[in-house]
């Protein structure tokens, strides 16, 4: 249970009159010194877990986060907060190193930001043990494991952490992790009986959508990113090219769009990111190089123009929406080019489990796109967690009366094919067999005489692979130790006539009328004209200070302003997100701002 000093560093210093799920364990764990590992989705509040703590406890907080960008603003917002709080980086010269040093060293810091590289350079361990170390926090350490979607060797020297210093205990924080990810993460770090808390994959401000891409897929997204004019967002392309073509693209459209890569200079990516988070402009296309950790609350969507890798790599990037907690959207533009550009590229691993992983992940992340069940139930199924359909925050739940097709007939044959020869081929082998291909191998095995040999050539290939994909979700039909197909006891009664498939009849390209289109409520508890003068006064006190908009207050804080309209000290305190040291810094700002507001409008 937290104790009074815990709230009134709570209320004081981060503005809040309350914890959020898991994050008061979090603090006691913390404060304890209990080795920790958090699962929570982005915007679910896992800096807090660790900065309150490092108020509280005797020493200096080591933070380490692999991206200088994210570390630069976590650091200037705790500035903002009146916390002492520096980064150490390879972007810094020895002059500036030597002062922070100096202070550490006096004791005036309590969280030191570092990436993991900063370990493998010379005398840092050491400056380390001279000082008084409260805590170390491992962020993103998904990057730890070899089995998580961003795997980096850095990462794997921060095993030395409990060999220098068995001692001090360590948190890590990560918002993606599967079990087995989880089991990694713990053993990597050498955590000592760590508290595991994971929260709820399932993030209800966020709706999630799903299309086929039409063409280059140009008209889909302008057609949704209209509805956001004005809006910060981030739009992913599996390309650098291709980055840069819909960045230029959008920017014809009348949009404030840049595109952002690895391929980029450094300065022009610099440049891309300042100009995103300071609110200069509304659209980032990117690469996935773009994002992991961005500190900035008020991205109201994200778009994929092409499949990504894994559900791991989706997840964590539309993670990156609504992380004040508002309403935003996320749209996924799919094709069956996609799976193959993206099985080719595991085609070239080296066999073993790893090879074996990535095709599964894969398939998942393939069955995800096409998928008629909720979206949501399927992230949270992936990652360990079960839930119920959310019912109003997915494509698919919000579809209401949709045509089926019934698809028992092609499912017999199907299962047939596979039952036939053994359940010892893979997904391709049977879908040219039931297409009557003339396949060496097929002939070879004499698989050419069998029955269902050509039964099915009135389904296209791509339609098969729907046809395996729903009898895959409706669990009829497994994955073997080598990737071949193999029957459950459903898919037995579906091959026997006992029980029916049905598909929505789209995902075969039969839809005979459109589906019901899906609108997205609007948030009207506040006043928005209120909104947009407190958003300009805003943006006027982040271009004097050169900091980004959302770090002098979010937009959930805003807009709770725009609702409340506080015109004390006493009120203003009670707003989320205004804590004693930014009331002092910006609260009469705003308190003489909504004075004015009810003022004119009198």
């Amino acid at each position: 249970m937290p104790s009074s000093q815990t709230y009134q560093v709570l209320q004081q210093v981060f503005g809040h009159t309350s914890f959020r799920p898991l994050q008061s364990e979090a603090v006691d764990a913390t404060l304890e010194g209990r080795d920790l590992l958090m699962i929570l989705p982005t915007g679910g509040g896992k800096s807090l877990c660790y900065q309150l703590p490092a108020l509280l406890k005797e020493g200096v907080t080591v933070v380490i986060s692999p991206l200088l960008a994210l570390m630069h603003d976590q650091v200037r917002a705790l500035k903002l907060q009146g916390i002492s709080a520096e980064m150490i980086s390879s972007m810094q010269s020895r002059e500036e190193i030597a002062e922070i040093v100096q202070r550490l060293r006096c004791g005036e810091i309590r969280l030191l930001y570092v990436a993991p590289e900063r370990f493998s350079a010379h005398g840092f361990i050491d400056l380390l043990k001279s000082l008084s170390v409260a805590t170390f926090v491992v962020d993103e350490a998904h990057c730890v494991s070899e089995w998580g979607h961003e795997f980096r060797e850095e990462y794997r020297k921060l095993h030395l952490l409990k060999t220098h210093f068995p001692n001090v205990p360590i948190t890590a924080f990560t918002a993606t992790a599967t079990p087995q990810v989880e089991s990694d993460i713990v053993r990597q770090l050498s955590l000592t009986e760590p508290l595991i808390l994971r929260g709820s994959v399932y993030r209800d401000n966020l709706l999630i959508r799903a299309e086929p891409r039409q063409g280059d897929g140009k008209v889909q997204l302008l057609k949704f990113l209209e509805r956001f004019r004005g809006e910060s967002g981030i739009v992913y392309t599996f390309t650098r090219n291709e980055s840069e073509r819909i960045a230029l693209f959008l920017q014809k459209e009348g949009m404030k769009a840049m595109a952002y890569h690895a391929g980029l200079p450094t300065e022009v990516r610099n440049r891309a990111y300042h100009a995103f988070v300071h609110d200069e402009v509304e659209v980032i296309v990117a690469t996935v190089a773009f994002g992991m950790g961005i500190d900035k609350s008020n991205i109201r969507y994200v778009v994929h123009t092409s499949m990504p890798k894994t559900l791991e790599n989706y997840y964590q990037e539309i993670g990156r929406a609504g992380r004040d907690g508002l309403p935003s959207e996320t749209l996924l533009l799919y094709s069956a080019t996609d799976a193959a550009q993206r099985a080719s590229l595991i085609d070239g691993l080296e066999e073993g489990a790893y090879k074996q992983s990535a095709y599964d992940k894969l398939e998942k992340m393939v069955g995800f796109c096409r998928s008629e069940g909720c979206r949501h139930r399927q992230l949270a199924d992936y990652f360990g967690e079960s839930m119920q359909a959310c019912g109003t925050k997915c494509d698919n739940c919000m579809q209401g009366d949709v045509e089926k097709e019934d698809i028992t007939e092609a499912s017999r044959k199907l299962l047939s094919a596979i039952y036939r020869t053994g359940q010892s081929f893979g997904k391709n082998y049977i879908i040219d067999l039931l297409r009557g291909s003339s396949h060496q191998k097929i002939i070879q095995l004499r698989h050419h005489e069998l029955s269902v040999y050509g039964i099915g050539k009135e389904f296209s290939k791509v339609q098969w692979d729907v046809v395996v994909e729903r009898l895959m979700e409706l669990g009829a039909l497994q994955r073997g130790e080598y990737r071949n197909l193999v029957l459950t006891p459903i898919g037995v009664e579906v091959l026997k006539g006992q029980r029916a498939v049905e598909i929505r009849a789209d995902r075969l390209q039969v839809q005979k009328r459109p589906s019901k289109r899906v609108e997205t409520p609007e948030v009207v508890d506040f006043d928005q004209k209120v909104f947009e003068h407190l958003r300009a006064v805003r943006k006027r006190l982040a271009d004097r200070e050169e900091v980004p908009a959302y770090i002098i207050f979010s937009d959930k804080t805003l807009k709770e302003m725009a609702m409340k309209r506080p015109t004390t000290k006493e009120q203003m305190l009670k707003i989320s997100g205004v804590g004693h040291v930014k009331f002092e810094r910006y609260g009469d700002i705003f308190i003489e701002t909504i004075k004015e507001i009810e003022h004119d409008n009198m």
